[in-house]
């Protein structure tokens, strides 16, 4: 690894991500707010079963000692094509029947998955990138109604259908509903500072590349 012949710490990288590892958000560490405000160093992790299972990972991926740098990615959710999130969404909405979860206006971190490898990589690449990373973009005022019109738009199809709160709480029970009808805001302020440049900040653009 090239890291290493420069002198480089090798760089240990968590990235808990909604595809490959859990049906939980990582961004769940936060506890669910309509109006609170979360960057890397908000407190977490030790509120209710998600929380905690995040901070296991965490915790569980953690090398001893100080000789390794050590960074950690907390990803909202992952839009890319051939499955995830925008997998599970793309049929309704292609219909017609897409919408809204809830009242809609609870936050949906969000992050392209071309950007999610590119915080990987960046933090391996730049020696002086250590710690908690949040792998969302830079949008946080982004809502989940906001989302729904924005990737109807993307396939040129309405989206005003919302899914009822007792029908969210039915199909996911009690605690991934409070995690889906609230949501978090959630900011990458630290992301920003180690100098990761996005290449789709902006909601519009990352849903029309993958659905394109």
């Amino acid at each position: 690894m090239n890291l290493l012949r420069r002198g480089c710490p090798a760089a240990m990288l968590l990235s808990t991500w909604r595809e490959r590892t859990s049906s939980a958000l990582s961004e769940a560490y936060y506890q669910p707010s309509l109006t609170a405000e979360y960057d890397e160093d908000s407190p977490g992790g030790d509120f209710d079963f998600f929380s905690k299972l995040v901070t296991k990972w965490e915790t569980a991926a953690r090398l001893p000692g100080e000789s390794t740098r050590q960074v950690v990615v907390r990803s909202g959710v992952v839009l890319g094509r051939g499955g995830g999130a925008i997998g599970h969404m793309l049929l309704p909405f292609r219909l017609g029947l897409g919408g809204p979860i809830g009242p809609g206006h609870q936050f949906f971190p969000w992050i392209h998955i071309r950007d999610l490898a590119g915080i990987l990589t960046h933090a391996v690449e730049a020696s002086h990138v250590q710690g908690v990373l949040n792998g969302v973009a830079p949008a946080p005022t982004t809502t989940n109604a906001e989302f729904a019109k924005a990737f109807g738009a993307a396939l040129g199809r309405p989206a005003f259908i919302p899914l009822p709160s007792v029908v969210v709480q039915a199909v996911f029970g009690r605690e991934r509903a409070i995690m889906l009808l609230e949501g978090q805001k959630v900011v990458p302020r630290r992301t920003l500072a180690t100098g990761y440049q996005y290449s789709f900040p902006e909601l519009g653009a990352a849903l029309k590349e993958v659905v394109a």
